[in-house]
């Protein structure tokens, strides 16, 4: 028993050695950080389907971290924000009364307000590290999407487009929630 002594300690050193000695995209084979990232964020957030949809689509999120998984997120509301805007300029186009042109002119001002307070606010706190902020530019996304359906008064043309805003809004927040 004590001739073995050395030999464990010998095979425990090259065990050391040899691991410290693995490049470092082999470890990726053993660690994917970029899936389990991504996966573990994203059970963190009420929406977790949603959450992987939008990030496994951007390609920067394989190699971000909890602040550009949420930056990417905040470019998914810019991007549903800009989506709403040009189906409510659709609308607008082809009339209707004076009551949906009413809302349809409200909910523009709403998204108009996404894109110049929320997301700009948003994308500088999370480059500046004050992940607060950006938490109350992800929620204030989610609430224009509310006042926009609101607005309609339950016959809303926008829902969609909403409850997505919304959605991809409240996720946002709930990533940036992790930086705090």
């Amino acid at each position: 028993m004590a001739n073995l002594k050395p030999v464990i300690l010998c095979l425990f050193l090259e065990a050391i050695v040899v691991m410290n000695t693995i490049p470092g995209s082999e470890c990726r084979s053993f660690l994917p950080n970029d899936e389990s990232l991504i996966e573990s964020t994203c059970k963190k957030t009420p929406n977790y389907n949603l959450c992987l949809q939008y990030l496994k689509a951007s390609p920067g999120s394989s190699t971000a971290d909890v602040s550009g998984l949420a930056l990417i997120m905040v470019n998914v509301i810019k991007a549903k924000a800009n989506d709403a805007l040009k189906i409510i300029h659709d609308l607008q186009k082809k009339g209707g009364g004076p009551k949906q042109q009413g809302a349809l002119s409200s909910c523009a001002s709403n998204y108009n307000a996404v894109l110049v307070g929320d997301v700009p606010k948003a994308t500088y706190a999370l480059q500046a590290g004050d992940p607060k902020f950006a938490e109350d530019g992800a929620n204030d996304a989610a609430n224009e999407a509310t006042y926009c359906e609101n607005g309609f008064s339950g016959n809303s043309p926008l829902t969609k487009q909403n409850n997505a805003m919304h959605d991809v809004a409240v996720v946002t927040a709930a990533i940036v929630r992790l930086l705090l």
